[in-house]
C-alpha cells in the first residue's frame, strides 16, 4: 500500500466532469475494502479561464498560468502525478509537465495507444472547436496510422451547443442532435467514434449508446487507476458493444 502513487486532479474544467472522473476512478479501482483504495487529491478550480476560447483566439487569457497554479498546490501537497479531465486541456500539457516537474497523464496519447491496440484504421471525433482546431488529436492519431474524420461544419455546432448550451449549463441533452452527428462520423467510415470532450463523457454515463464509441474520460481514468491499483475486469474493454473472443470467454 504505502508504495502506491497519489493521485493529482485538476478539476473544475468542467466540474460535472470531474464529478464522474472520480466516481470512475472508484468504480474501476480491484478494491475490496476502502483502505484499498488509491489516494487521490482533487483541487476543483472552474475560474480557470475558458480553454476553447483562448486556443481560437477569443480571448486573451490564457488557462496556463491557473491550471500551474492549481498543479503547484497538488504538488506541494503530496501528488506524485496529475491527470485534467478535460480534453482541451491538452493543448497546454507539455508546458503543464515542464512548468510542474510532475508526469501528466496525457488521455489523448492513451486513447490513440488503446485505438491502435484495436487495431482501428478510422476514427471519428467529437469534440470542442478548440481541440479540434488545434489538430492535437487528429495529429496523434495520424502518428499511430489512424485517420480521424470530423464533423462538418452544420454538425460541429451541434457538438458545441450540445457540449456549453446543454451539458455545462445542466440541461438534458438533445440525443436526436447526438445521433445525427454519429450518424454523419459513421457514414464518413468512421469504425469508432470517439468521445473527445468530458462533457460528452456525460452522454455515455446517462444514455445506452449502440456499438461503436470511446469515451477518452474513461481511458483517462483506467490509466490513472493501473498506476495505483488493479482494474476491475470489466473496465478491460472500453470500446461499447465490443464482443468477447471465444478465448476471452474461455478465460
Amino acid at each position: 500500500m504505502a508504495d502506491r502513487k497519489r493521485l493529482g486532479v485538476i478539476g473544475g474544467i468542467g466540474p460535472m466532469a470531474t464529478a464522474y472522473f472520480m466516481e470512475l476512478l472508484t468504480r474501476m479501482s480491484d478494491a475490496k475494502t476502502d483502505q484499498e483504495h488509491m489516494e487521490i487529491l482533487v483541487y476543483s478550480k472552474p475560474s480557470i479561464p475558458d480553454r476553447t476560447k483562448y486556443i481560437l483566439g477569443e480571448s486573451g487569457e490564457s488557462p496556463l498560468p491557473a491550471m500551474l497554479s492549481a498543479g503547484e498546490k497538488l504538488r506541494d501537497a503530496g501528488a506524485e502525478f496529475l491527470a485534467i479531465p478535460c480534453v482541451t486541456a491538452h493543448y497546454f500539457h507539455a508546458d503543464l509537465e515542464k512548468g510542474l516537474g510532475l508526469p501528466v497523464i496525457n488521455g489523448l496519447l492513451e486513447a490513440a495507444d488503446y485505438l491502435a491496440r484495436e487495431r482501428k484504421t478510422c476514427v471519428g471525433i467529437m469534440a470542442t472547436d478548440g481541440s479540434i482546431r488545434s489538430g492535437l488529436l487528429e495529429g496523434i492519431l495520424r502518428g499511430h496510422g489512424i485517420r480521424s474524420v470530423m464533423p462538418d461544419e452544420e454538425s460541429q455546432k451541434k457538438v458545441m451547443s450540445m457540449v456549453y448550451g446543454e451539458i455545462k449549463a445542466g440541461k438534458p441533452v438533445d440525443m436526436e442532435k447526438f445521433m445525427q452527428v454519429s450518424a454523419e462520423l459513421f457514414e464518413k467510415g468512421a469504425q469508432v467514434i470517439l468521445l473527445a470532450c468530458t462533457e460528452l463523457s456525460l452522454i455515455k454515463k446517462e444514455h445506452e449508446l449502440p456499438a461503436g464509441y470511446l469515451d477518452i474520460l474513461e481511458v483517462t481514468a483506467r490509466c490513472a487507476v493501473e498506476r495505483c491499483h488493479h482494474v476491475r475486469a470489466e473496465y478491460e474493454h472500453l470500446i461499447t458493444g465490443h464482443k468477447r473472443s471465444e478465448t476471452e470467454n474461455a478465460d
